[in-house]
């Protein structure tokens, strides 16, 4: 294993005049995706484990969601067609002749997060649960079987993460969660879940477009709409000044045509409801966010196995190490990246590059990398542990 430590020279992020941001809420067709995936992989890796006593080889990290269509009115509205989810993968189907069930837990398992998630979302009537899972191929279950102690990397992957996270950051994923809050879904039930923040920060000001799916059935008119938008629009603009001193400008709801009454709102909290389709992977990365202005990678994270999918654990692990580096004292930033090799250990990346941002001298900071490297490439192994339990924010 290669370690490297580099200065990082470029401009921070935080004072560079533009700095894009974006989150997309649990709501978001793409998430709802993610979700789906991930949700399969841990109910899945909690059978294996108490059926048989040791996690087994799955992946079952595609998915797509087609859009439905909805008849909607101030009042009201119906869903006309279901929405479409189709999850994909590999999964170990049968042990010593005894089945797993896994079509259950694909139909059954996502039909209960989705009613967690979703207050108006009619579970059994709209939407439609399908899957395409295969056994996995011969060589990666092989690998997979092989590293019991330390399970071997079933890919050649690379993790991105970086620490900590800029004022814009903060903001775009903490107005989110807000949104989506327990305490404000009772105080304003009219918001639903589908909702997106792009924030977009020029120099000194912060603007947040956020995308709302209201629900029709609580909203009675145009007039009654547009109240509650200033609402929402005055509850973000306040929780804003609670993170930032600088001038932030909330737009909600944009694209309203208002002249036609053409408003953002649904039947069921999403806009998966009339024609918005999703996507494993085009959505937020480890820690919540879309951050182009940072290190990112393609890599989807959901709906990976724990184990050994170097796809997911490599991500996980290079947040925990940028942040483990970055809590030191004299540490202002950390870019962390991992690279691994198929059928290596995965305590064993090719290649482990920490870019700092310091005062330190380079040999304080180095060993600060290199114990903080160590405790996370020990720690792997144990790691599914950890995500199995929904430690992580993965998306």
């Amino acid at each position: 294993m290669k370690l490297n430590l580099e200065r990082l020279s470029s401009v921070p992020v935080h004072i560079q005049q533009v700095e894009i941001v974006e989150r997309k809420g649990k709501g978001h067709p793409d998430t709802i995706c993610d979700m789906a995936a991930e949700e399969l992989s841990i109910n899945l890796s909690r059978y294996y484990l108490e059926k048989f006593g040791r996690v087994l080889h799955h992946n079952v990290d595609k998915c797509i969601l087609a859009g439905g269509s909805s008849d909607v009115t101030f009042g009201g509205g119906k869903v006309t067609k279901p929405i479409y989810l189709l999850l994909v993968g590999r999964a170990t189907s049968e042990v010593g002749g005894t089945p797993v069930p896994v079509a259950e837990m694909v139909v059954e398992g996502t039909r209960k997060w989705l009613k967690e998630t979703f207050r108006f979302l009619d579970v059994n009537k709209n939407i439609e649960i399908d899957h395409r899972i295969r056994p996995g191929s011969i060589d990666l279950v092989a690998a997979f079987d092989k590293g019991v102690d330390v399970p071997l990397a079933n890919d050649t992957s690379i993790g991105v993460s970086f620490y900590p996270l800029s004022e814009t950051e903060r903001l775009v994923r903490e107005v989110e969660l807000y949104l989506n809050s327990k305490e404000i879904k009772e105080a304003h039930a009219y918001i639903g879940e589908d909702i997106k923040v792009m924030g977009v920060r020029i120099r000194d000001e912060i603007t947040l477009t956020v995308a709302v799916a209201f629900i029709s059935s609580l909203i009675q008119s145009l007039n009654d709409y547009m109240e509650i938008k200033r609402r929402v629009s005055s509850l973000v603009t306040s929780f804003c000044s609670s993170i930032t001193a600088r001038k932030v400008v909330v737009a909600v709801n944009t694209a309203d045509v208002l002249e036609r009454e053409a408003v953002y709102i649904t039947v069921t909290g999403t806009s998966a409801e009339s024609g918005d389709d999703g996507q494993v992977g085009r959505g937020n990365r480890v820690g919540g966010l879309i951050t182009p202005y940072r290190p990112m990678t393609l890599e989807a994270t959901a709906g990976k196995n724990a184990i050994s999918h170097v796809g997911k654990l490599y991500n996980i692990a290079a947040r925990n190490i940028a942040e483990r580096v970055a809590s030191a004292d004299g540490v202002e930033e950390v870019y962390c990246y991992l690279v691994s090799r198929i059928g290596r250990p995965i305590t064993e990346p090719q290649a482990v590059d920490l870019k700092v941002r310091s005062k330190l001298d380079d040999s304080d900071v180095k060993q600060i990398m290199e114990e903080a490297v160590e405790i996370e490439l020990k720690g792997l192994p144990f790691l599914w542990k950890k995500v199995i339990n929904r430690e992580f924010e993965l998306f």
